[in-house]
């Protein structure tokens, strides 16, 4: 675990990533708690992520510390990213991450920051304890299911809810993120969280039934295939050498099974008889042991990334 004991003088920042939630902003940011134990500071971030309605003003109206907002709808990857970096800036030394959708109890902030506090966590997740959820849909819930499974098979960490959006960083932890992803954040935090040693923990949490139709997952397919893609890019930039060589090895074998077939004819009547089957097992193996070749190369720049993104920490810090 990072070094991350808090020192006195704690400022807590709560982000509210927000797109076309004019309904209910206003109740995420009343329901806050500004008087927390052993903070002597709270302040409330809206990132607005190209709303359409009154987002915007209803944050602002509130009681919101701080607004920014994007000119067009980006994707809630980026709005968090620019969230986390403005939070940054306003010196924050724990950053709560919240929907701003009112399906979170904002006043449970205070169980999140508690073991950051302590110098128990780096990261904090609230964990929406799916399983007991009656009032989350089940294709929702099944799709919650898998990709927790993914993330904890990928990080090796027993992670209960991997697409929690209620979650809390160190400053140390945040200075480390370095977020890549446009339509979600929610998996790739957490491989980078595992491949950087930082320390998570879980805590249970309320999760509410929604208020209309979410904003970011309109189409559970979408979500799936970019969420996807986010997790297998994220997984190979820290393992690409066994990305490389599963795949590698994988076309190897391929190509022996189209072999054995040569190999047969071969020993048997002493010629080779499917020229065709013989082209394409040289082909496969090239393939794969060139894929290999390759995963060594991204291996060799991954110790270059792991470099830059040291410097890039000590730099922010």
């Amino acid at each position: 675990m990072m070094e991350n004991t808090i020192s006195t003088g704690i400022k807590l920042v709560v982000i509210i990533p927000a797109y076309n939630e004019e309904e209910t902003i206003e109740r995420v940011i009343k329901e806050i708690p500004r008087d927390i134990k052993s903070v002597d500071k709270v302040e409330v971030l809206v990132v607005d992520d190209g709303s359409r309605d009154k987002t915007l003003e209803e944050a602002k109206k509130a009681g919101a510390d701080r607004v920014i907002s994007h000119k067009k709808n980006l994707g809630l990857g980026v709005t968090f990213r620019d969230g986390l970096e403005e939070a940054l800036k306003m010196g924050a030394d724990i950053i709560v991450n919240i929907d701003a959708d009112f399906q979170y109890n904002a006043k449970e902030i205070p169980k999140l920051a508690e073991p950051i506090i302590n110098g128990k966590a780096d990261i904090v997740l609230g964990d929406r304890q799916i399983d007991k959820l009656e009032h989350m849909p089940l294709s929702k819930k099944f799709g919650n299911k898998i990709a927790t499974w993914v993330v904890r098979r990928l990080t090796g960490l027993p992670i209960r809810d991997a697409q929690t959006g209620f979650r809390a960083f160190s400053r140390d932890a945040a200075l480390r993120m370095n977020l890549t992803g446009d339509y979600t954040y929610v998996q790739e935090t957490l491989i980078q969280a595992a491949n950087k040693g930082l320390k998570i923990e879980q805590i249970p949490v309320e999760f509410r039934k929604r208020e209309g139709k979410s904003r970011l997952i309109t189409n559970i397919f979408q979500y799936a295939k970019y969420a996807g893609l986010n997790i297998i890019k994220s997984y190979r930039d820290y393992r690409p050498l066994k990305v490389f060589t599963t795949i590698g090895v994988a076309i190897i074998l391929i190509g022996l099974i189209f072999g054995i077939r040569v190999l047969i004819d071969f020993f048997t009547i002493g010629k080779v008889a499917h020229l065709p089957s013989a082209v394409l097992t040289t082909v496969l193996i090239v393939v794969g042991l060139l894929v290999i070749i390759f995963g060594l190369l991204a291996d060799m720049l991954k110790t270059q990334r792991i470099l830059l993104e040291e410097i890039l920490y000590r730099m922010k810090k």
